[in-house]
């Protein structure tokens, strides 16, 4: 069993919202903080504004501070948006990464689904279809999205989603929502068609050939657009 240590390059503040785990509990203003904690007011705001950029508070004025419940995604979104900043093929490495964790993933997750999530997934692909086939035609990027994070939503692991979270964040922000080869989107449908068949008839291994194939098509779609 793990011993339970606190990190010595934790900031007071972060220490204080570990030690009081209370979910959307109104924090103390922050001259009561300053007192108990022994740091000075403009420390203690320099440290608030860390842990509302990692998204484990929330900051409002009238309101005050409210802890909110512990994502990874945040803190990734920061550092993969300057990644991108800084070199877009960065946006790649992070695309491989997330592959990656999708197929070691998938088996535990698909099997943790419950039967409204299978409905769910069956809504969103034939929204997709809805959209594809209309007049005007619509990109389903929505549904794209919550499609892949609904697959992994079971998963008792903050990290896993906070990564697949973060994906799609950078998927928009690099703009391939907005990308339109019509065939492209025909042939990504599809498979998300073979896969949530497959998650539905719990034929798992036909599911997983879908996810495998079709996630390469990221990289033809990214080769197209450039």
């Amino acid at each position: 069993m793990l011993r339970e240590r606190t990190s010595p390059d934790i900031s007071e503040f972060l220490r204080y919202l570990a030690a009081h785990p209370e979910a959307e509990k109104k924090l103390p203003p922050l001259p009561e903080l300053s007192r108990e904690l022994g740091v000075g007011v403009a420390a203690l705001r320099e440290q608030l504004e860390v842990a509302r950029a990692l998204g484990l508070v929330d900051v409002k004025p009238g309101t005050g501070v409210k802890r909110k419940p512990y994502t990874f995604a945040p803190a990734v979104q920061k550092s993969l948006d300057y990644a991108i900043t800084l070199k877009k093929d960065h946006f790649m490495a992070f695309a491989d990464l997330r592959q990656h964790i999708e197929t070691a993933y998938w088996h535990e997750a698909v099997k943790l689904l419950l039967p409204e999530d299978h409905e769910v997934l069956h809504n969103l692909v034939a929204r997709a279809w809805e959209k594809l086939r209309g007049s005007p035609i619509e990109i389903p990027h929505p549904e794209h999205r919550e499609l892949h994070l609904t697959i992994y939503r079971r998963l008792n692991n903050p990290f896993v989603t906070g990564l697949l979270q973060a994906y799609w964040d950078a998927y928009e922000t690099v703009g391939l929502n907005f990308f339109t080869d019509y065939n492209y989107l025909t042939e990504v449908w599809q498979y998300h068609q073979k896969m949530v068949d497959s998650i539905c008839s719990n034929d798992i291994e036909a599911g997983f050939k879908a996810l495998t194939e079709h996630t390469d098509l990221i990289y033809q779609l990214i080769s197209s657009s450039q």
